[in-house]
């Protein structure tokens, strides 16, 4: 049975997944120009959001192309009209037949992979199908992840096995710099925005110098897209959680605290004097376990704690969770419990919005206020 909607969030049990549509239109409005200036094409990773609502503010009502990390995502997004649509996560051969299943019906729907192995067998799939699979070749260009070398014949020859029959064919090429997220200076970010740029378009080249047509050059994460100086030879940029934004991208300087669309709603269950702490109804099931500003200069625990406004609570921070239990403390001298009455609610800011987002199958929309003015369903699964 489905909760009711309610008129406010302080009606809503918590915890529940909050959304500011009007920050969400703004981050979406910048990378819509910021990839203008950059020349090249969005195509927006509904990981983060796995909404269609979502994308209809990111694309600006526009048909756009788009990058999904499930199957599942897929096939809700086309069965929403989206019919571009690349699943940038290296291909499964048991996972054939539901690609299979979406290009019969009418979608674009494109596949990546890294190895002999993967063409060979995407190859061997679609001719015994009499299905045409287009693959994308991932390229490793900072040592992170999955991905050949720009450099290696490795490159040439998975190109050669994906052309070698009916049943696949070679798309282009596309790369993530995950490593994006370990910088920390403008030097930093600049440089690996174009190894990122430069490791896709060189393997690009050498696969057009061998005789292999290549339309798409793909790169992208949030903060490689924002901070490049330029992305000549790219053809599209695959961004996703800039949409939400998060504290870790807050502290990559992508986006402002106040520029983070969405926030756990939770309600204080209980106090611990003795202790200094507040708990709240929102453990790591409603947070995620995600630690990623850990690292950074300022440490948000498992999230920044606001009031039920959404205005940042000094000094204060998610510092441990249980599974049900979020902890919240000061991060330095006394908490003052008096902020935090039996019953009241906080929201809470996350850490990785793709994580946090994951456990809920819908957002309670509001315009900056406690209002409850939509209800947005998203998918989950794979």
């Amino acid at each position: 049975m489905t909760d009711p909607v309610p008129d406010t969030i302080l009606d809503a049990a918590t915890p529940a997944l909050i959304l500011d549509r009007q920050r969400l239109q703004e981050n979406a409005d910048r990378m819509r120009g910021r990839v203008a200036q950059l020349g090249v094409m969005l195509r927006p990773h509904v990981k983060t959001s796995k909404s269609i609502d979502v994308l209809r503010m990111l694309s600006g009502g526009a048909d756009v192309p788009i990058t999904v990390s499930t199957l599942a995502e897929a096939r809700y997004f086309f069965g929403q009209g989206v019919r571009d649509i690349l699943y940038a996560v290296g291909i499964a051969p048991v996972k054939l037949p539901q690609v299979a299943e979406l290009i019969r019906a009418g979608c674009t729907l494109r596949i990546i992979l890294d190895s002999i192995e993967a063409a060979d067998a995407v190859q061997a799939y679609g001719s015994a199908e009499e299905l045409r699979i287009e693959a994308l070749v991932e390229v490793d260009t900072d040592g992170k992840r999955a991905g050949v070398d720009p450099n290696d014949e490795l490159l040439i020859e998975i190109a050669r096995r994906l052309s070698s029959g009916p049943g696949a064919g070679l798309a282009g090429v596309m790369t993530h710099a995950g490593g994006s997220y370990s910088a920390r200076t403008l030097g930093e970010f600049e440089a690996i925005a174009e190894r990122e740029r430069a490791g896709a378009v060189t393997a690009a080249n050498r696969l057009r110098s061998a005789g292999f047509p290549v339309a798409i050059v793909s790169v992208g994460s949030t903060p490689t897209v924002h901070y490049a100086r330029a992305l000549d030879g790219v053809t599209e940029a695959r961004v996703g959680v800039y949409a939400f934004g998060d504290l870790v991208q807050a502290e990559l300087g992508t986006c402002a605290i106040d520029d983070i669309a969405i926030s756990v709603l939770a309600s204080v269950i209980g106090h611990s004097p003795t202790h200094g702490r507040v708990l709240v109804d929102a453990g790591f099931l409603a947070l995620s376990r995600d630690r990623g500003t850990a690292d950074f200069a300022v440490d948000w625990g498992y999230g920044a704690v606001c009031d039920a406004n959404g205005e940042v609570i000094p000094n204060v921070r998610v510092e441990n969770s249980n599974q049900e239990h979020g902890i919240i403390t000061a991060v330095s001298g006394e908490l003052d419990l008096s902020r935090f009455p039996i019953g009241a609610r906080v929201r809470i800011l996350p850490n990785h919005a793709c994580a946090t987002a994951a456990a809920y199958d819908r957002y309670l929309v509001t315009d900056g206020s406690q209002q409850v003015v939509d209800v947005w369903e998203r998918v989950n699964g794979w």
